[in-house]
């Protein structure tokens, strides 16, 4: 890897659909000052989305070398643009060693890697719907089921945590039906009812997280830059929040123990963009009256 070369087609894009992206989405982004200018670091980000990885691109002059899975690179449809920016393809299957040796191989150049720590976006995929189908939701329409859980908005992780309080019996299956629509707002009102905690509910958030991150960290000793982004994808989205958190480092940790602290972090970040939204939401209303005033 070639120290500062910014690949063609990253660099294209980001002259030409930087901006488009950024005026389009409107994303209020925090932080942006603990992006390091210089030497090597991971910007390791949460999974809500096929374009999170545009923030940190849109937020640094240097170029970020993200990991990809390799079935971008099977496909001629995709192979080249995925190329052409300079991801890293990584078979999801096995250990592959050889995404390892080039991951390192940026990091070792003084470059910027991008990765997901929780190794997939956090939606569940139609293999996983089918699955849960058949299990938990027989009882339904199938088609009902998809569509629901198709929706961009539902998380894995808070599924996962739902499905979890009903084999726990903390919900009945009725209760797990009628949440099937609407996860988040249900395990928000579980909150005020105090079935979980509050803690709980921002631990459903996020998938569990990887070792991938914290080991390329600790073998090139390499600071992890989190990136967290929470909101929603729409076009001049009103809640779409992105913070980058201070660098956080491995050092002599063991990956068990630098996991659980990358991703509390994670969570904090998370929980601190819901206060910054409360903020905008706060100055937005307060706009709107003196504009009716």
């Amino acid at each position: 890897m070639t120290k500062n070369k910014m690949p063609w087609l990253y660099k294209t894009g980001k002259i030409i659909l930087g901006p488009i992206f950024k005026k389009y989405y409107r994303p209020v982004i925090i932080g942006i000052d603990n992006i390091p200018t210089e030497g090597n670091a991971i910007i390791a980000g949460n999974h809500i989305h096929l374009y999170d990885q545009c923030h940190a691109i849109v937020s640094t002059k240097r170029p970020i070398f993200y990991m990809a899975k390799k079935e971008y690179f099977d496909s001629k449809k995709t192979k080249w643009f995925f190329e052409g920016v300079g991801c890293i393809p990584v078979d999801r299957s096995k250990k592959d060693t050889d995404a390892v040796d080039s991951a390192l191989e940026v990091l070792n150049s003084g470059e910027l890697l991008g990765i997901f720590p929780e190794g997939t976006r956090n939606h569940p995929k139609d293999e996983k719907i089918k699955e849960i189908y058949n299990k938990y939701f027989y009882n339904l329409r199938f088609d009902t089921v998809q569509d629901t859980l198709r929706e961009k908005s539902v998380r894995l992780s808070q599924l996962n945590f739902l499905l979890k309080l009903y084999n726990e019996k903390k919900i009945s299956k009725e209760e797990l039906d009628k949440a099937l629509p609407y996860i988040d707002a249900k395990l928000r009102l579980y909150v005020d009812q105090k079935l979980i905690t509050e803690d709980d509910y921002f631990e459903s958030l996020l998938l569990d997280f990887k070792f991938g991150a914290v080991s390329l960290a600790k073998k090139s000793n390499s600071p992890i830059i989190p990136m967290v982004t929470t909101g929603d994808y729409k076009k001049k989205s009103k809640n779409l929040i992105v913070q980058f958190g201070k660098p956080y480092l491995v050092g002599d940790k063991d990956l068990e123990t630098a996991n659980k602290e990358l991703r509390s972090i994670f969570i904090d970040l998370i929980k601190s963009n819901y206060e910054e939204l409360a903020k905008i939401e706060v100055e937005r209303k307060y706009k709107e009256d003196l504009k009716r005033a």
